[in-house]
């Protein structure tokens, strides 16, 4: 008789591709096992994603942005491969350090940190910034931002990052360097998972002060966010780490569906790369099954990859899979067309 579970491919010892390409990375990976395996689905299903012009959304947690892993997310926008953003603010303003060439260094975690402190650097593990010439001077262009910026009225951290980006784009030295100058000049919209907890809020609150509207609407993110999820045909989500990005993401199914009473069952397909684990019912670790149980993604059985890796190795790797497969897409431009979307939401509400 023949036994149901002995149908998969045969495990034979792999060797190093005699011609090396992401492709073939990626298809040695797929013949192991345990986490090299994920990736390789992991990377088959963002490509997935592409060719089947998913809406897909990036999440953005952890330091990965300040160690230098946004030139990936700038080719990704490029290639309109990306369509929607969210971010931890620390990251935003981190990336932002970039277009403007001030000084971050390549150092060691297990330097002295009171040391570090008194000669006023900044530690981000192996990262080193300077607190006078990187972090001071990137609080002065944030202000020198908000005295130009002409938003009035409410608007979401959207529009305030797609202002953001414009001014970078028109006053950095270094702006193909951002990928929030990136986005802005594909109409990438780029939310924020909190408004209020990282540096850009910090010098908006001082500006605040100086009677500055700086006050994004996490009312209105909420919602826009809701409203570009219903309008997808088919949406997929790419997220690097857990976190605030990632709950903000997947909230948009139960927005939806549970607060606003529409139909709705969330998105098809999902990729998380979290050093995160489950058994402490954390977010970041938890399950996309469990998100299922939620309304965040239609289907447990299929469509969802989890990899548990440190982002920054498995990222470029998948990136670079999906660059070498896949042609570059339209972009959807969604700044231009979000306040659109946003009524359609708002006149099929049932509650």
């Amino acid at each position: 008789m023949d036994k149901k579970h002995m149908g998969g491919h045969d495990i034979i010892p792999v060797h190093s591709p005699k011609k090396l390409s992401f492709n073939a990375l990626i298809d040695n990976y797929s013949k192991t096992c345990f986490e090299a395996r994920n990736v390789a689905d992991g990377a088959r299903l963002f490509k997935a994603m592409v060719k089947d012009n998913d809406t897909i959304w990036l999440g953005i947690a952890g330091a990965g942005i300040v160690g230098g892993l946004g030139g990936y997310v700038i080719d990704l926008i490029k290639k309109g491969f990306i369509d929607v953003i969210c971010t931890t603010g620390a990251q935003a303003y981190h990336d932002l350090h970039f277009a403007y060439g001030l000084p971050m260094k390549q150092g060691c975690p297990k330097a002295d940190d009171n040391v570090l402190r008194r000669e006023g650097i900044i530690r981000v593990y192996d990262i080193f910034l300077d607190e006078s010439k990187t972090l001071l001077a990137q609080d002065k262009k944030i202000r020198e931002f908000v005295d130009e910026m002409s938003l009035k009225n409410n608007f979401s951290s959207a529009d305030f990052n797609y202002a953001l980006g414009k001014f970078v784009l028109k006053n950095a030295k270094f702006p193909e360097r951002s990928f929030l100058a990136e986005a802005a000049k594909y109409g990438v919209p780029i939310y924020y998972d909190s408004n209020s907890n990282h540096s850009i809020a910090l010098n908006n609150a001082a500006s605040f002060l100086n009677n500055k509207n700086v006050n994004p609407s996490s009312m209105l993110d909420v919602l826009e966010s809701a409203a570009i999820a219903y309008s997808s045909k088919q949406e997929g989500f790419v997220e690097l780490g857990g976190g605030g990005p990632k709950n903000f993401i997947q909230q948009t199914g139960p927005t939806i569906q549970q607060i606003l009473g529409i139909d709705f069952e969330g998105a098809d397909r999902g990729l998380q790369i979290t050093t995160a684990i489950e058994r402490d019912g954390g977010l970041s670790g938890c399950t996309f099954s469990e998100g299922v149980s939620w309304g965040k993604y239609k289907d447990a059985s299929k469509n969802l990859v989890q990899i548990f890796s440190e982002y920054s190795i498995v990222f470029p790797l998948i990136v670079g899979y999906v660059l070498e497969n896949c042609m570059a897409r339209k972009h959807k431009k969604l700044m231009e067309n979000k306040g659109k979307l946003l009524e359609k939401l708002k006149k099929d509400r049932k509650q």
